[in-house]
């Protein structure tokens, strides 16, 4: 039974250059027409489930005004909650405010996932985000005020930046006291300002430096590592991605969503004039079993426990080293099993991506 939805709003007060997301510049012209075919498109296929997650993600939801925003929240109240529910929303440090906090918290939203990127005024510049460390702090000491539950996303490896540049936007992190941080790397996909402009990685032993400092000193203030790119303190993982982690489904609402429902992964459309005519899905895929095997690995395997070989062959009713030849990859160290739960070793977490393209 599906218990997890994703809302997309693409709107944003400008637009970042490293940033691949479906996203439209905000004018409330288009948000107006954008959320009333949201609210049919829910209506039309949400199936009344009781929702353990429910994310609203973007893009900046935060971009809205509050008479968007209370409408947004209206359309998302037809969605039925569990008891024990985690509702989440994206917001920017630029456009949140305390009448926005107060009206999230009045609708039940009970976790809040802040885009810092960094605390640094060199590379905000660089990746075109319009905050400042100031700001930061001032902003998430408020938002403390309404929500315990709060994410504060973070990038490293971005252009030029050193070493001592992550320890102090580490440092700036730690003094917030939030209890889950998703650290990225940067990849500079496709169409993005960055891309265009042709900028290049920094080295890779430096990106590899970083990426061991982040995991020591998250790890010695009490955040777990629970997936390739997420730290969390105790009891406060992240409910939502562990829906797509674990290989469950779940729906997708909104311009550029993906879902996965009844065996079926689909993506909705990134033109909005076809959103907006009603024309939803853009691509949907029937998976074979075996796709849906590698999905199971592959994702499970983002996860740092890994997975249960025990739940594989109760899932397929089969063993999946039968299916998947993964003997050199135990054999080299780079997969372990221990009580019957395969992972990555740690010491290979940093190169996660490459080993699971061995499961395509």
């Amino acid at each position: 039974m599906v218990k997890s939805a994703y809302i997309h709003i693409p709107f944003c007060e400008s637009i970042c250059a490293y940033c691949d997301f479906c996203k439209f510049l905000y004018n409330n012209e288009w948000v107006d027409r954008y959320l009333k075919e949201l609210k049919k498109e829910i209506q039309l296929n949400y199936k009344g489930e009781e929702l353990k997650t429910i994310y609203i993600g973007g893009g900046t939801p935060s971009s809205l005004n509050v008479k968007e925003l209370k409408f947004l929240l209206d359309i998302c109240s037809i969605l039925k909650k569990e008891q024990n529910y985690e509702y989440t929303v994206e917001v920017n440090i630029e456009n949140i405010d305390e009448e926005k906090a107060i009206l999230l918290k009045k609708y039940g939203v009970n976790r809040i996932s802040v885009g810092v990127e960094t605390f640094n005024a060199k590379l905000l510049k660089v990746i075109e985000r319009k905050h400042t460390k100031d700001m930061v702090l001032s902003k998430v000491l408020m938002l403390k005020k309404y929500f315990d539950n709060i994410n504060i996303d973070l990038m490293y490896a971005l252009p030029n930046e050193t070493l001592s540049d992550v320890k102090s936007d580490l440092a700036s992190f730690l003094s917030l006291d939030v209890p889950h941080i998703s650290l990225y790397s940067l990849i500079i996909e496709p169409h993005t300002k960055f891309s265009v402009k042709k900028v290049e990685y920094i080295d890779e032993d430096l990106d590899y430096e970083m990426y061991k400092y982040i995991n020591k000193v998250l790890k010695e203030n009490g955040y777990m590592h629970y997936e390739t790119s997420n730290y969390a303190k105790v009891g406060f993982e992240s409910k939502h991605n562990l829906t797509y982690w674990d290989n469950l489904e779940y729906y997708g609402f909104g311009i550029g969503a993906s879902g996965y429902l009844n065996n079926v992964r689909y993506e909705n459309t990134h033109s909005i004039n076809n959103y907006l005519s009603g024309n939803y899905i853009m691509d949907k895929h029937e998976l074979s079993e075996l796709e849906d095997m590698q999905n199971f690995v592959i994702l499970g395997l983002r996860k740092i426990k890994g997975i249960s070989l025990l739940k594989f062959k109760q899932k397929y009713s089969k063993n999946l080293e039968d299916i998947f030849d993964i003997s050199d990859m135990l054999r080299n160290g780079k997969l372990k099993i221990v009580d019957n739960q395969l992972f990555v070793s740690e010491e290979y977490t940093y190169l996660a991506n490459e080993i699971l393209i061995n499961f395509i």
